[in-house]
Order: C-alpha cells, then sequence, then structure tokens
C-alpha cells in the first residue's frame, strides 16, 4: 500500500467531513460507515488516523478549543476601546457572536453529560482562556476601570461560571433560571471589581443558549408555562 504523502491534509479532511456530519445529522445518528462514505475512504485508511467514533470527535472537539484560544488571543490585539473594561466586554460579546466559534455547539451539547468533555471545558476555561482575561484586567486596574484585587483568581472564576455553571444543559435549568443566575453572576461580578457583565451580554447569552436548544422545557422541568425567549 501507497504512503500518504500528506497525513496532516487527510486528518484535516475527516475531521472537517465528519464534523459536517455530527452538526447535519447529530452525533448519536452518524455512523463510522456515514464518514466513510462520505470522505470516500476505506475504513482501514480512517482507523490509520483515528480507532473510534469517539476519538473523532474528540479531535474534533480539540480544535474547536484552540480555534477559539486563537480567536480570543486576535481580538485582544485588534480590539480598541476607551478601557480595558470597555475592551472586554467588546471582546466577550465578539465571542458570543462568532458564527464559527460556536459551529459545533449542537453537537458538543450531546456531550455535555460526558465527564471527560466537562473537564475538558474546565481545563480550557482556566488554564488557556482565563489567562487573557487576566491580562486584560491587569490593564483595567492600571487604567483605573476595574478594581478587583485579584485579576488571576477573578478571572478563573468567571470563566468557570459562565462556561460551566451558567450551561443550562449541564444542570437542566429553564430560560428563567438561567437569567436568575446571569443576573447574580453580575453582581457578583460588580462585588469583585470587575463589572463586566452587562444587560447586553446577559440577553446575548440567553438567546445563545435558546438557539442551540440548551433549555429544559417548561413541562420537563415541572414548571409553570415558560414562552421562547425573543
Amino acid at each position: 500500500m501507497a504512503r500518504n504523502k500528506y497525513p496532516e491534509q487527510t486528518v484535516q479532511h475527516i475531521l472537517s467531513v465528519a464534523a459536517q456530519l455530527f452538526t447535519d445529522k447529530g452525533y448519536e445518528k452518524t455512523s463510522i460507515q456515514d464518514i466513510l462514505e462520505a470522505l470516500g475512504m476505506s475504513k482501514g485508511a480512517i482507523y490509520h488516523h483515528f480507532k473510534s467514533k469517539e476519538e473523532i470527535l474528540n479531535a474534533v472537539m480539540e480544535q474547536q478549543f484552540e480555534y477559539s484560544a486563537r480567536m480570543l488571543d486576535q481580538l485582544v490585539i485588534h480590539t480598541t476601546a476607551a478601557t480595558a473594561k470597555e475592551k472586554l466586554i467588546q471582546i466577550l460579546e465578539h465571542v458570543l457572536s462568532d458564527p464559527q466559534a460556536h459551529s459545533l455547539d449542537r453537537v458538543l451539547q450531546t456531550q455535555i453529560k460526558n465527564p471527560l468533555f466537562i473537564v475538558r471545558g474546565i481545563q480550557q476555561a482556566v488554564q488557556m482562556d482565563a489567562p487573557v482575561i487576566a491580562a486584560m484586567m491587569k490593564e483595567g486596574v492600571a487604567d483605573g476601570s476595574i478594581s478587583t484585587a485579584d485579576p488571576e483568581a477573578t478571572a478563573e472564576v468567571f470563566m468557570m461560571l459562565v462556561n460551566i455553571w451558567i450551561n443550562p444543559a449541564i444542570f437542566g435549568r429553564s430560560i428563567a433560571a438561567t437569567k436568575q443566575r446571569l443576573i447574580f453572576l453580575q453582581t457578583l461580578m460588580k462585588t469583585l471589581g470587575a463589572d463586566i457583565v452587562n444587560d447586553e451580554l446577559i440577553e446575548q447569552i440567553l438567546k445563545h443558549h435558546e438557539k442551540i436548544g440548551a433549555f429544559v422545557t417548561a413541562k420537563s422541568n415541572g414548571e409553570g408555562t415558560e414562552g421562547a425567549y425573543d
């Protein structure tokens, strides 16, 4: 058998095709055979790079995390504002609205009960994203727009809460319960001296979670009738 001269391109092709299938059909309904047929590859060829569908998903997720980290770094470089606090708010709003950063959110929702996925999300928030946020908070302390006494810890708490604790799919929460916690997060960040969760960001987060179907419905949550979020 001839050796593949471009293994990195092959891996990227597999991940791109698999990610599209996971998005279109759903992870659970996508089989290895579906991926093989879409790729036009033999089972041996794909298993040379990935041993299972789960391994492919993990690689897709890792690629998505890396994209988000690169995007955050670029936003820090290119976003301009009068103060570091305003710059940080702009960046958070941009991250939420970036379509590529959230292209796999529906797929990732299927893994929300997977402990390894949750741990990886926490590691991403604390080890990769929080240091970037902390650096901007330090700039805010310097220009007087942020007054937190511990930028590193404040950034870590913020990232873990907004990525894990706020996520309604993890804890089976409704829109109302999620909004309540976002308002608490807003108050908490003000108390910590980093007033970066404004009302617009809260609305944006709620709309994003509704778009990907993360909320528990009123009926399944045992609550009264609750309309869709406009």
